[in-house]
């Protein structure tokens, strides 16, 4: 027989709401502290000095993290409130909050993981002793005592046991209509995706035309476009809803909706009336698959650097260069091409972005056009779609094609898709944690060991727990983020922290839920090695972690709110 669990102190809602408070203005403090000593740290007479910035990485991208985590437990609090008024703020609801709470409040007075080895602690941001003695207010040491220990751990682990066979794991704090949507894409994906997922990765299989085609009668493609242009004219927040649930059943298959949406943020802020009548509608039906073909070897997140060119030769251009790391290039019907059609201008000026058609390939000629060749890039994980580099030499793009009709602006036209972009990708990053997290979870149910399901043993369970709290804060981060965007406000810092969080959980939770399968976790018979690849891009594309933080940590260092 298993030892008892540990008694846990019972909370009433009222108090823990008041508990969440305190600890919440605590970790205002200590962030505000932690922005000026590090603001303090990377300045030079006043004023950010960049070298300064660089030299203190570490320091700031603790700040980074530091305030993601902030962000999050104010979301996650805000959640549970409008649960409690809704009436709906269970148990299981009280625990996530609770154990959420101790979580981070712990992390953030003790060191925050940035990555499996990087633990950045408050000193390392320059805050003394005085500090964080400050920061660990009466209610900051309750929570942190109460909050997340085998106690609470064990007490979810078996309420997860009892939701598991109806596959509900608490309220989202979703409206009706984005609960029907949600339904709806459960739906979908359970019928046509989950199913197959495992087979299309192994085989390395592009997805079958005919869930693609399925997407598009369900409305993916023209989801966010709005309806003078053919699409639904939902919001970001439909988007994250849409992307989670394709992404519980495949990546591939939710992410075959992101390269739609960044095609259709780029026509609808940069392109021309006539290129959104032309292009959004036929976006929006799935006529048209777009690919995004912005990136070249050695250049990375650095677009500034980009060297493929576009030269000007009476109503065309011609394309000559080199890309690389473009994500279903052989079917895709239209590229959005990012190139440099002013060599003189360094940096990101004289940047262009074209919206460049190409004929849709096979496997064995994935580039029937002129002037355009390439290949397969093989890869471990994100497959069904494939990655490809390109190679231009004389690929013609009509004069007609350049977005927005005008030179010059091709960088300033891609930072305006950045924020949904970061949105999406952590509601992908949510969608490929949740599956982890029930792939974990069934087989922690029906692996039988010394006489019983390893779910009780309390280093499985605790696992699964803190794997339901965490993707609770990274999904209200991220819908956060995505209110903000359908609000028409500036969101990049949101965005930001909901891709840096949400990334991080996806990893975690597929490898605590490989950790749980034991060996059968390293089988590619088993679809949790899948999910575990899946889940390592994450933290590299749409931003790697590390220039994510330092994006984020930027925005907070020049800003004196």
């Amino acid at each position: 027989m298993p030892a008892p669990s540990p008694q846990i102190e019972e909370i009433a809602a009222d108090e823990l709401f008041a508990l969440c408070v305190e600890g919440l203005a605590a970790a205002d403090g200590l962030l505000g502290r932690a922005r000026e000593s590090v603001r303090e740290m990377v300045s030079t007479d006043g004023a950010i000095d960049a070298g300064l910035i660089e030299a203190q990485q570490f320091a700031v991208h603790g700040l980074a993290w530091l305030a993601t985590y902030n962000e999050a437990l104010r979301q996650s609090l805000s959640w549970a409130e409008q649960l409690q008024g809704d009436g709906k703020f269970g148990a299981f609801e009280q625990l996530l909050l609770r154990m959420g709470f101790g979580g981070y409040l712990t992390e953030m007075a003790n060191g925050i993981a940035m990555s499996q080895i990087e633990v950045v602690r408050p000193a390392d941001m320059g805050l003394t002793a005085d500090d964080v003695v400050a920061f660990r207010t009466d209610a900051v040491e309750r929570l942190i005592a109460c909050g997340n220990n085998q106690g609470t751990r064990d007490r979810l682990a078996g309420m997860l046991s009892d939701a598991a066979s109806g596959g509900e794991f608490g309220e989202l704090g979703l409206d009706e209509t984005l609960s029907l949507v949600r339904d709806q894409f459960r739906r979908f994906t359970e019928d046509n995706v989950t199913p197959d997922a495992h087979g299309w990765h192994l085989r390395d299989e592009l997805i079958p035309m005919d869930v693609v085609e399925g997407m598009s009668e369900m409305g993916v493609f023209g989801l966010t476009i709005p309806e003078e242009y053919g699409g639904h004219g939902m919001g970001k927040t439909a988007m994250c809803v849409v992307s989670e649930e394709l992404c519980r059943g495949y990546i591939g298959v939710g992410s075959l909706g992101t390269r739609s949406e960044i095609a259709a943020e780029l026509i609808l802020h940069g392109g021309t009336e006539e290129q959104r009548k032309e292009w959004l509608p036929k976006i929006a039906s799935g006529e048209v698959l777009p690919t995004a073909v912005f990136t070249e070897p050695n250049v990375g997140s650095d677009l500034g650097s980009v060297g493929t060119r576009a030269i000007k030769d009476g109503d065309v251009y011609k394309v000559q260069g080199n890309k690389t790391w473009i994500t279903h290039a052989a079917r895709a019907d239209m590229m959005t091409l990012l190139v440099r059609t002013d060599p003189d201008q360094k940096g990101y000026r004289g940047l262009s972005m074209f919206l460049a058609e190409k004929p849709r390939g096979e496997g064995d000629n994935p580039f029937p056009a002129e002037g355009m060749s390439g290949g397969e890039i093989e890869v471990l994980g994100y497959r069904g779609m494939k990655e490809y580099e390109i190679a231009f030499d004389g690929f013609e793009v009509g004069a007609d094609n350049l977005l927005g009709g005008a030179e010059g602006h091709g960088f300033k036209q891609l930072m305006a898709t950045f924020e949904s972009a970061r949105i999406q990708t952590a509601a992908r990053a949510v969608g490929v944690a949740q599956n982890a997290f029930e792939l974990g979870l069934n087989y922690g149910m029906e692996r039988q060991q010394f006489g019983g399901p390893i779910m009780r043993f309390p280093r499985v369970g605790g696992k699964l727990a803190w794997m339901a709290v965490e993707i609770m804060m990274a999904r209200q981060l991220t819908y956060f983020a995505a209110r903000q965007k359908d609000q028409g406000r500036r969101c990049d810092l949101e965005a930001g922290m909901a891709k840096l969080l949400a990334a991080r959980v996806a990893w975690s939770t597929a490898d605590n839920a490989v950790q749980i399968h034991g060996g059968n976790g390293f089988s590619l018979e088993f679809p949790i090695s899948r999910v575990l690849c899946d889940a390592r891009i994450l933290n590299i594309f749409e931003g790697a972690g590390e220039i994510q933080a330092q994006v984020i940590a930027r925005r907070l260092l020049e800003s004196h709110n």
